[in-house]
């Protein structure tokens, strides 16, 4: 009996060990989660359930399914500490086969002093870290309101002369539950292979045997570094459209997130618009994230037309406490 009740009380203990564990800070693609769209960016990233428009691409594969004409994306992000981040997307329909998109993610750090423990000053050197992803996607209506599609990602990590390499898979789901009302969505973002970093910067001289005088002490030698995984992402939400007078509509979103490396969330958000022409954008994300310093999201928007093709200028703001704020561009072509 002692034996059943030590049993019984490790098994109620155990979970709780688990629970307290914190992932994170153990993936690797951390740029992968920058989000590049300062739309939906304003409205506190609640993009799941958000099928219309190129922009909704990065939160759900499935959003590709409803787009009727060419679309293109351009996106620009003064990150932290000097980082540029840029993206680029194209969304190409092909009538009953459905649409096709590829999407291009950049991160630079531009320039940063090589220092050692005997000259923390700077050598003179200097390196870079860099980041990209390169994606294909496709994107299908299977019906007149279910669609579905997905995302494959090569991913690259570069530190000077080391970098790391792997493959990602994003898939979603859309489903209108109304016409011009509720919308569910769903997305699962980055799964993907582990990877570890390989490079000339990784190479070493190793002594044998320290102790040993008159031995070779300088043999060449290659450090191998962990495998890590990507910062695997599902997403559910809804959105909910709401016309507020002939003039103006109301776009209300709530995402809940389930990261691997990290706790749940959920972010909300809203969007008003005035003659499809300008929008007003303010939202708040990751919502009950542990030792989260992100939180209230603003920005704007405005619509219009060029001989004969659309375009969406827009522009977001986002707190990211301790770390300031960060500003986003977004620029997306109709043709």
């Amino acid at each position: 009996m002692k034996k059943i009740a030590v049993a019984w009380m490790l098994v109620g203990w155990f979970p709780g060990l688990v629970l307290g564990l914190s992932k994170t800070g153990t993936t690797v693609g951390q740029f992968l989660l920058i989000e590049p769209s300062a739309r939906i960016a304003a409205m506190g990233n609640a993009g799941v359930a958000l099928p219309e428009g190129i922009q909704a691409l990065y939160y759900n594969p499935a959003a590709a399914g409803r787009l009727s004409s060419w679309e293109l994306q351009f996106t620009h992000c003064a990150w932290f500490a000097d980082i540029s981040y840029e993206y680029a997307a194209l969304a190409v329909p092909a009538g009953g086969l459905g649409t096709f998109f590829a999407s291009l993610t950049s991160l630079g750090s531009g320039e940063i002093d090589v220092r050692t423990v005997d000259q923390p000053l700077g050598t003179g050197e200097k390196y870079t870290v860099g980041n990209l992803a390169l994606g294909i996607g496709y994107g299908r209506s299977i019906t007149d309101r279910f669609a579905a599609g997905l995302q494959v990602n090569y991913v690259e990590e570069r530190i000077w002369h080391s970098s790391l390499r792997t493959v990602t898979l994003n898939l979603g789901t859309v489903y209108q539950v109304a016409d011009n009302g509720l919308r569910i969505g769903s997305s699962l973002c980055n799964y993907g292979t582990r990877a570890r970093f390989r490079g000339r910067d990784l190479r070493i001289q190793y002594d044998n045997d320290p102790t040993r005088y008159g031995d070779n002490s300088a043999l060449p030698a290659e450090q191998h570094t962990d495998e890590f995984a990507v910062p695997v992402l599902f997403r559910v939400g809804v959105s909910m459209p709401r016309r507020v007078s002939e003039e103006s509509r109301l776009l209300v979103a709530v995402d809940a997130f389930h990261p691997n490396d990290n706790s749940e969330s959920l972010s909300f958000g809203a969007e008003w618009t005035w003659r499809e022409a300008v929008a007003l954008r303010g939202g708040w994300q990751d919502l009950f994230q542990k030792d989260a310093e992100v939180g209230l999201t603003l920005g704007l928007g405005v619509s219009g037309r060029i001989e004969g093709s659309a375009f969406d200028f827009e522009y977001a703001w986002a707190d990211h406490g301790r770390l300031d704020g960060t500003h986003r561009v977004t620029i997306a072509l109709r043709f």
